[in-house]
């Protein structure tokens, strides 16, 4: 997923990596609700799409693409204050404080989720997330206009979502985590963290001191520490990213102790998804790379302010 499961200094961007956060699809097919079928079998994949890229420009408008590097860019909304993206998803935050989502090709109609002070927008599969302004963190499964869920009331400054696990992390530092059905019980993961991740069956979280955890497995897994002076983390699949203090973006693939590259510097935010790497620059330049660690960048957008990335499938 692309919920941007990890925050961007200086924004309330969280998902979405957040990143990541984080983190939308389609109810399931047939008599079977999604929600039955999320008490068997936990929320119904993402639709097959395209790799996407999304990019929110310095004046409010988003755009996303959807295929190669080279694709064409399409405008899907303007006075967006965060996008994000998911399989065949796309949810936008309005500075008004609205969350819209999108499903299907990029030129299908919006439908308003959430109608006022919502501060962070979170996509995985076919669950969207939202956290209002009052603190409280909301998730629905299924279709677009599925019945919102309160899932936490408790000062919640972070929404993460991935598969079927749901992250919140409140205001007092800790990092809570469910998994299953959006009635599931919480579980204690961390209590002095400032940002939370999530992807598969690992959770990342940046303590109050920079340090960067990350746990693989159940949710009473032993945490690993990744690195230091963290400014965010990101996970998706078997890739760990995290920016620094001082702007270097790394990325590990594969095992919680793989051996970290160093993928770009002046980095203000990273983003990862699939096989692809992406990067928003202290310029405002958004580059994004695809296939191994080593791959060549390639320059997306310039004026820059948000990057997320889909695989397609996430």
């Amino acid at each position: 997923m692309t919920t941007r499961s990890a925050t961007r200094p200086g924004l309330v961007l969280l998902g979405a990596g957040l990143a990541c956060a984080a983190g939308l699809l389609p109810a399931g097919l047939g008599t079977t609700s999604a929600s039955a079928q999320a008490q068997t079998q936990g929320p119904a994949q993402a639709a097959v799409a395209l790799p996407r890229i999304g990019v929110l420009k310095v004046g409010g408008d988003a755009l996303v693409k959807e295929g190669g590097l080279s694709a064409s860019w399409v405008l899907e909304h303007d006075g967006v204050i965060q996008i994000a993206l998911a399989g065949d998803r796309i949810g936008v935050l309005t500075g008004d404080g609205k969350a819209w989502v999108k499903e299907g090709g990029l030129s299908t109609n919006w439908v308003l989720e959430h109608d006022g002070g919502v501060k962070q927008i979170a996509l995985s599969g076919d669950r969207i997330g939202v956290l209002t302004g009052d603190g409280k963190a909301w998730v629905k499964e299924g279709g677009l206009s599925a019945n919102w869920v309160l899932e936490h009331d408790g000062r919640v400054k972070q929404i993460a979502l991935s598969g079927d696990r749901i992250g919140v992390l409140t205001a007092d530092g800790r990092a809570w985590v469910k998994e299953g059905g959006l009635s599931a019980n919480w579980v204690l993961e961390h209590d002095s963290a400032k940002q939370l991740a999530l992807a598969g069956d690992r959770i990342g979280v940046v303590r109050a001191d920079g340090v960067a955890l990350v746990k693989e497995g159940g949710l009473s897994a032993t945490w690993v520490t990744e690195n230091t002076a963290v400014k965010q983390l990101v996970l998706a699949g078997d890739r760990i990213g995290v920016v620094r203090g001082g702007g270097a973006a790394l990325v590990k693939e594969g095992g919680l102790s793989a051996t970290w590259v160093t993928e770009n510097l002046n980095v203000l935010e990273l983003a990862l998804a699939g096989k692809r790497i992406g990067v928003l620059k202290v310029t405002g330049e958004a580059l994004v790379k695809e296939g191994g660690l080593s791959a060549t960048w390639v320059t997306e957008n310039t004026g820059v302010i948000d990057i997320a990335l889909s695989s397609g499938t996430d």
